[in-house]
């Protein structure tokens, strides 16, 4: 039995997505990628800037301004990307930003429609009403809310004088001068992330509403220049918080109409939003997530055979590929490109690796974070990626540099892992905070990067990665749901009632569950099983994915779906392969149909930032797709498909 798709059509598309990929490349030899434009970045960047000097920052506050209002969604509303529908969050921050004076006219009726979309959605323009929607929408939990309720306060869309403050809850920036390790000893709601908020904020609300309490009042008081040491302290040195521009915006519009107008926090803040801002007026929610794209290329890459200078799972023997299919034919006076390409790929991330402990959260040396710039800070999920990286660049790790950065990467890693065995996303702690919370696609890609070096690490090491990877993968059975699903943390569907994607975290859990040693393939096979037939189970009629059953199917979606049946086709896990077989066959059809054979890749809004915010990223589509097709492609020759 073959593939009924046309292997020509096959092999056009998986050059086509090649050769995009590769010339995605930036100048220094790594992947930036492209995130969506976002509204409420766009409207907390234009509005920090206006309070922080409207004159001398005009132009910018305009264009940002200009492309909010040519961006509003028909229903008068905003999304957090310009595929999303209109939320209350974002819609209420645009509706801010829109108070900027001297707004251009295009503003006015932009006003006007947003003002209709508020009153059908919160039922009145009351001050009241407006926050007490805006809190209802995020619980108990201010990280959020208490920020665009100042934004809004600042706009003077909560009223005006002290009223309008009545209505923004106080943050206790005191608590920034306390020791960061006390936080978790006394269980706080804080991570070191929100302190730059904390503070600022904070202090926003001490100066336009004093405590009535006078113990709080003088409390606040004394910590006000201590708390402001704290936050220069936390500041990266090009200005931006988490390289994000609405946290970065928070921070210089709550210190600006503070009175620290001034204030070097406030200046380096309003030159990282200077630098952000792109062509067209608007701004991104993060600069990018270069480590992240960067490694899920080089993954791909190494799928369909460049950059392999060894085995991969599933792929005893890789395809011979020549450099000539790449457009890397011509190298100039290096002898060996590919090998050019590995070493500057591998140096560039063994250089990305963090290794002191980190000022922002205190995180351990041994980490990575999403990008190379200096306000990213490390995290499971990179640090996974980076060391599944390396080994496909460097499979044997002889080299001293990679053998110490994988030894410090997977003793990071194990120093994340939560007493529930799960891996988080940025610290161990109690599992009540989305930081600290386990997340099964995140623990299996540390399962995947431990089990891929587990053979190289010292015995000591060794011993602990098992046992660690032991309690990893009690945790995903535990964590898998009846019906053989996994739900990932920083990635959704906003088709999907409940916004979830168990598509992604299932697809992504299986395809980091197939990098295991075989002595855990007896301890996993039940899950995988499971899993597949899930996935089996709730592809679309057309052939694709989307983030659910009867969701709407996505590039991404079905390409990560592919990717993973693919990969448990090739090394026959799967028990009974007729029916995946027919699956991967329709949905690599879907694929070359929707790509228009690998020429279009539009995004799709399947990540989540912070604080629950959508985005997409253009690079996505392409390296999954590629690396999905990659693998349909070594089907072909592979004995699951022949009789």
């Amino acid at each position: 039995m073959t593939l009924p798709t046309e292997k020509t059509d096959l092999q056009a598309t998986i050059a086509t997505l090649r050769e995009r990929l590769l010339a995605a490349r930036g100048p220094q030899g790594y992947w930036e990628g492209h995130l969506s434009s976002s509204a409420l970045s766009t409207a907390t960047a234009v509005f920090a800037l206006a309070v922080a000097d409207r004159e001398k920052h005009s132009s910018l506050t305009d264009r940002g301004l200009q492309w909010l209002c040519q961006n509003q969604n028909a229903d008068g509303g905003w999304g957090d990307t310009v595929q999303s529908p209109s939320n209350l969050s974002t819609t209420m921050l645009c509706y801010s930003a829109l108070a900027v004076p001297d707004c251009p006219l295009i503003c006015r009726e932009a006003v006007a429609r947003t003002e209709t979309w508020l009153h059908r959605k919160v039922g009145s323009l009351k001050p009241q009403a407006l926050a007490k929607a805006v809190a209802r929408q995020y619980g108990k939990d201010r990280t959020f809310s208490v920020p665009i309720l100042t934004m809004c306060a600042l706009a003077g869309r909560l009223g005006t004088g002290v009223q309008a403050w009545r209505l923004v809850r106080p943050l206790p920036f005191e608590l920034a001068v306390l020791p960061h390790r006390l936080y978790k000893w006394l269980r706080l709601p804080v991570v070191s992330y929100a302190l730059p908020a904390l503070i600022a904020i904070g202090q926003a609300r001490y100066e336009h509403r004093k405590p009535r309490n006078p113990l709080t009042g003088a409390l606040r008081r004394v910590s006000r220049a201590k708390s402001l040491d704290v936050l220069k302290r936390l500041q990266p040195e090009n200005g931006g918080f988490l390289e994000a521009a609405p946290l970065t915006s928070f921070v210089v519009m709550s210190l600006a109409a503070s009175g620290h107008r001034d204030h070097e926090v406030v200046s380096k803040g309003v030159e990282f939003l200077a630098a952000s801002i792109r062509d067209d007026g608007s701004w991104p929610i993060d600069t990018n997530l270069a480590t992240w794209v960067t490694t899920l290329s080089i993954s791909a890459l190494s799928n369909c055979g460049l950059l392999i200078s060894g085995t991969t799972p599933g792929n005893r023997h890789p395809p011979s590929v020549e450099l000539s299919d790449f457009g890397l034919a011509a190298a100039g006076s290096i002898r060996n490109p590919k090998s050019a390409i590995r070493n500057q790929l591998t140096e560039w991330l063994l250089c990305c690796q963090h290794r002191d402990v980190h000022p922002y959260t205190h995180a351990e040396p041994g980490g990575w974070a999403w990008s190379n710039l200096p306000g990213a800070v490390p995290d499971a999920d990179d640090t996974a990626g980076a060391l599944i990286a390396l080994h496909e660049l460097s499979p044997r790790g002889a080299e001293a540099a990679i053998a110490n950065a994988v030894s410090a990467g997977v003793t990071w890693l194990l120093g994340l892992q939560n007493s529930d065995g799960g891996i988080p996303t940025f610290c161990r702690g109690w599992t009540k905070l989305p930081f600290d919370k386990s997340s099964p696609d995140i623990t299996a890609h540390a399962l995947g990067a431990m089990g891929t070096w587990l053979g190289a690490l010292s015995s000591a090491l060794r011993h602990r990665t098992e046992k660690a990877m032991g309690q990893a993968v009690r945790y995903l059975q535990e964590a898998q749901r009846a019906d053989g699903s996994w739900v990932p943390l920083w990635f959704g569907n906003q088709h999907n009632p409940k916004q979830e994607n168990p598509v992604y975290g299932t697809s992504r859990a299986l395809t980091h569950l197939s990098r295991l040693p075989e002595s855990y393939v007896s301890r996993t096979a039940a899950m995988q099983d499971k899993a597949v037939r899930w996935l089996l189970s709730v592809q679309n009629t057309d052939g694709g994915w989307g983030g659910a059953g009867s969701v709407v199917s996505t590039i991404e979606e079905t390409a990560l779906a592919v990717d993973a049946l693919a990969t448990t086709l090739l090394q026959s896990a799967i028990r009974n392969p007729q029916s995946a077989i027919e699956a991967v066959c329709r949905s690599a059809e879907w694929l070359i149909r929707n790509t228009d054979r690998g020429r279009s890749t539009p995004a799709s809004p399947i990540g989540l930032y912070f604080a629950r915010l959508w985005y997409f990223e253009e690079l996505y589509p392409i390296i999954f797709a590629l690396s999905a097709l990659s693998k349909v492609q070594r089907l072909l020759v592979g004995p699951c498909l022949q009789q």
